[in-house]
């Protein structure tokens, strides 16, 4: 089963210096019906204003992944953690038993991104952090992960959840297909351009898809899309 949801289903908020939409219920947004996807708690789409950010603020028990998208990001952690982030680079945090940490906007550029909540496998984990760097010229045409457990390799972020986040770019005219096991979810988002499931329904920029039951999926593009997959259990 394929369940769209448009981007202008997402609830937003415009504070100014940040403008946010939100995929699933988050901070003054609740939904009864849309609190998770499987482990999936949050996927915050956010845009923030050049030297604005997120001040130091505590997470426990939650994997965090946050992706940049375009310009850059700052992070820094009561672990003594401090990276700044721009497209082709990965953020994972493992909240744990509990961190402090910043996100801030460090340039005079807007710089959005992708912010992602996980449950963990389990709780009680030691706070930890990384950041990770793709080839973005490995997109073209493939599925490339970006996050994964176990760790795929150099330039994956490990976690602690059975799940993977790829990414991909696809040229007009090309697909990708993605085969998992009964059983499975998938979320799915296009981050621009358009893209076809299955032959089916076209997905617009930052559209998405909640699916299951559905171990084989074909991703196609007449014009090009860049898209992000989440493989979940």
């Amino acid at each position: 089963m394929i369940k769209i949801y448009p981007a202008s289903s997402r609830y937003s908020t415009d504070h100014g210096w940040l403008v946010s939409h939100f995929s699933f219920s988050f901070a003054d947004y609740y939904d009864p019906d849309n609190t998770r996807f499987g482990p999936m708690r949050v996927l915050n789409d956010d845009t923030v204003q050049g030297g604005r950010g997120f001040g130091a603020h505590p997470h426990r028990e939650m994997e965090i992944v946050t992706i940049v998208l375009e310009g850059r990001l700052q992070h820094e952690d009561s672990s003594g953690h401090r990276a700044v982030t721009t497209y082709g680079g990965v953020q994972r945090m493992t909240a744990g038993t509990g961190i402090i940490h910043s996100e801030m906007n460090p340039g005079q550029e807007d710089v959005t991104l992708l912010q992602m909540w996980f449950d963990p496998e389990e709780r009680g984990l030691e706070p930890s952090y990384e950041t990770t760097e793709f080839q973005v010229q490995a997109l073209k045409n493939n599925l490339l992960p970006v996050v994964s457990k176990p760790k795929a390799g150099p330039g994956v972020a490990g976690i602690h959840q059975d799940m993977s986040i790829y990414l991909s770019e696809l040229d007009g005219g090309k697909s990708v297909t993605f085969e998992q096991p009964e059983g499975r979810r998938i979320f799915f988002m296009v981050l621009d351009g358009k893209a076809a499931l299955n032959s089916g329904t076209i997905l617009g920029k930052r559209d998405s898809a909640r699916i299951t039951e559905t171990p084989s999926l074909t991703i196609s593009s007449e014009t090009g899309a860049r898209f992000m997959l989440i493989d979940l259990p």
